[in-house]
């Protein structure tokens, strides 16, 4: 750009209005057009060149000459707001020039050195590439959010919150499910939305529109939905509004008899979900006694009492949920914590004794049941779990026999062949030695003949 194409103060600026606010404060050229249909939304990674100048010509920065592309999360104020408003209307191969006004830029005060108090700027921007919002925790970007629409406040949805959402869930081009739906964060499985769904609605703001892109293990998983004809290990996309919510209570906000309260409903509503089946949904309700009473201090005896009685109930009911997933470190640990609060318990006892039969530690396992047994001689699931027991100890012990016989009888084998083959060696030295005579002497005989 040369300093002729620029204006001078004052003079009227070319381009398109594309303030939100019609007041002229952002002016777009399009100088290349880009291809596609979809253009960046907030909180999209952008990838840009771009190059900057002042009204009378003055570059003072360009990523070009650096040969270094910029990137930055659109709408979150990592720039200034004439840029998170333009490269919004943008599509990729795009190249454009703005011209933006002070308020736009870097306002009263300017970036010194480079850039004066109250200076318009003018900037040619070309857009790379957008992606999406990774909200995994481990980043593997099974759930992608594309914010349509950017929500109220910086509140959002917890664990066990009220939320009220519009949404519609697409596979492919087909929509498989469009509802208002009113629900508790964490209950969702009873509603037909996958786990991933219920995750991406906890990183929304009230009035917030967005579209979530989940990967099969964030979906209906490997078994699909036949409910709504989705098949195994299909991607998925949802648009969802959050009209409203309420936020559960956090443990800090609530008091000792709330806590216990508390521990108490969702203690019966994670029985319920055990009951149906539904192990993970049960574990998320018992995990919340723990994380509520855990570190509670300061009680009176009763509430001592009641609260260890909860704690305790909680783990053991957390171990079985483990069990029943086949996560059987987790089930131990679960285990292990309900011992610590009762020591001789029968339940912690036996179940950790499943968990390690199940990892094939059959001494411990042998262990807790023996303990079990002699606690509780009327138990005869340990009893028959101890049988068991035994016995894989036996098969294990015969295994281990006969690998050790058989590694021994190739120690021999191997000793037998060794020696074996040195007679042979002695032997055939032996017979190469009287040949080497025999020649000789043949030799001799031959010459005198």
């Amino acid at each position: 750009m040369t300093a002729e194409e620029m204006k001078a103060d004052g003079a009227p600026m070319e381009g398109a209005d594309i303030t939100p606010k019609r007041d002229e404060g952002v002016l777009k050229v399009v100088k290349r057009e880009g291809s596609g249909t979809e253009s960046p939304m907030i909180g999209d990674k952008v990838t840009v060149h771009y190059t900057g100048w002042l009204l009378d010509g003055t570059k003072f920065d360009s990523s070009l000459d650096r040969r270094d592309k910029f990137s930055f999360d659109l709408g979150k104020g990592e720039v200034i707001k004439a840029w998170d408003i333009a490269v919004a209307t943008m599509k990729v191969g795009e190249i454009c020039r703005i011209t933006c006004k002070p308020e736009y830029a870097y306002g009263s005060a300017g970036s010194p050195p480079k850039i004066p108090p109250n200076a318009t700027l003018i900037f040619e921007i070309e857009l790379f590439e957008f992606k999406g919002e990774d909200l995994t925790d481990d980043e593997d970007g099974g759930i992608i959010r594309r914010i349509r629409k950017k929500g109220e406040g910086y509140s959002k949805p917890n664990e066990g919150a009220l939320v009220e959402i519009q949404f519609e869930g697409r596979y492919g081009d087909r929509v498989f499910d469009r509802r208002e739906l009113r629900f508790e964060i964490g209950e969702g499985d009873n509603y037909d939305l996958p786990h991933g769904l219920e995750k991406a609605i906890q990183k929304m703001e009230k009035s917030e529109e967005s579209v979530f892109y989940l990967k099969p293990n964030y979906g209906f998983g490997s078994a699909g939905k036949e409910k709504f004809q989705i098949p195994p290990d299909a991607e998925l996309q949802y648009e969802v509004k959050l009209k409203s919510f309420e936020k559960a209570k956090e443990s800090w906000e609530m008091n000792t008899d709330e806590k216990l309260e508390q521990s108490c409903i969702v203690k019966e509503r994670g029985t319920q979900y055990f009951k149906e089946g539904k192990y993970k949904r049960a574990a998320l309700q018992y995990k919340k006694i723990v994380s509520w009473l855990e570190h509670e201090s300061g009680l009176s005896d009763e509430e001592d009492t009641k609260a260890r009685s909860l704690r305790l109930a909680a783990h053991l009911n957390l171990a079985m949920c483990h069990l029943k997933l086949k996560e059987y470190s987790q089930a131990l640990e679960n285990c292990n914590k309900a011992l610590e609060l009762d020591s001789n318990n029968e339940k912690g006892l036996f179940r950790r004794g499943e968990a390690h039969l199940a990892v094939n530690d059959f001494e411990l396992a042998r262990g807790d049941f023996q303990k079990v047994i002699q606690l509780y001689p009327s138990n005869k699931a340990a009893k028959v779990q101890l049988v068991t027991c035994q016995q894989k100890i036996r098969e294990q012990h015969e295994k281990e026999k006969k690998m050790y016989a058989n590694m021994f009888q190739r120690l021999a084998d191997k000793d037998l062949k060794s020696a074996a083959t040195l007679q042979t060696s002695h032997t055939e030295d032996a017979e190469m030695k009287d040949e080497q005579n025999g020649v000789e002497d043949k030799s001799e005989v031959d010459t005198e003949a």
